[in-house]
């Protein structure tokens, strides 16, 4: 098998933006605000609010929407992997097609093989990582069923019980992250078939479109004010309620 010195760069470059650009989201979101960390924090407000629900019918229709969204993007992978591993019997047919293409390279049997094994590894992850979400948004409503009744909000134990809740249920979202940053790396990985400068500046551009999207969108401004805004009904609900249990027992007291 030939090895070209470019093909090599243009897949090395692939996989440093990917990892790195996974590796360099995780950390930023410990100290920035983005879509992850504030829909964290979000979720937690979600989950206090579930303790004080009697009846969880909202929540139970909510997680479903949620869980309906990643089994389409896992059926979906599922139907293109048997896609891809279909071209693996019809090689020769794919190399002409590329070759009609005007400005890309002369296919080369083994490099096509190649590209198309990495197509088949990026669906196969980003399956695994779809179906890890759909199990760990099953725990939540496990959770959620679990979760006892107390409508003071004020149960230290309940309110810890909650933030693991939402933890999962954040585990779950990354999982789901994961999965389309596969499908995002995926068109970049598609245009190797073109030529490997395209595939370089596909990685790339990639990287450049996650980052706007989960750091520096419309979206992430608003999901940021609203947090804001939870915070601060929670903070004005948790003091309403210890002026109440002030009042108790000073009432008691006389």
């Amino acid at each position: 098998m030939p090895i070209y010195l470019l093909d090599v760069i243009a897949l090395s470059c692939f996989i440093i933006c990917w990892a790195g650009y996974t590796g360099f989201a995780r950390k930023k979101a410990k100290t920035t605000n983005c879509i992850a960390r504030c829909l964290h924090q979000h979720r937690v407000h979600w989950m206090y609010e579930v303790i004080g629900r009697d009846i969880r019918v909202g929540e139970a229709a909510l997680l479903a929407n949620l869980e309906r969204n990643i089994s389409f993007f896992a059926s979906s992978a599922l139907l293109i992997l048997a896609g891809v591993l279909t071209l693996f019997a019809q090689v020769e047919q794919l190399e002409s097609v590329i070759g009609s293409i005007p400005f890309t390279d002369a296919p080369n049997h083994a490099m096509v093989q190649l590209k198309l094994s990495l197509l088949a590894l990026i669906f196969v992850m980003a399956f695994l990582h779809f179906t890890w979400s759909l199990r760990q948004y099953g725990f939540v409503n496990i959770m959620i069923g679990a979760c006892p009744f107390d409508d003071s909000g004020e149960n230290e134990n309940l309110n810890k019980y909650a933030e693991q809740m939402a933890t999962v249920q954040d585990q779950a979202a990354h999982a789901f992250n994961y999965g389309l940053r596969a499908f995002y790396f995926s068109i970049a990985a598609l245009c190797w078939f073109f030529h490997p400068l395209i595939f370089i500046f596909a990685s790339l551009f990639v990287v450049y479109t996650l980052f706007n999207r989960e750091f520096r969108s419309k979206a992430v401004k608003a999901i940021t004010i609203g947090q804001q805004c939870l915070e601060q009904e929670f903070a004005l609900k948790h003091s309403k309620n210890t002026n109440n249990a002030k009042a108790d027992i000073s009432v008691t007291n006389k």
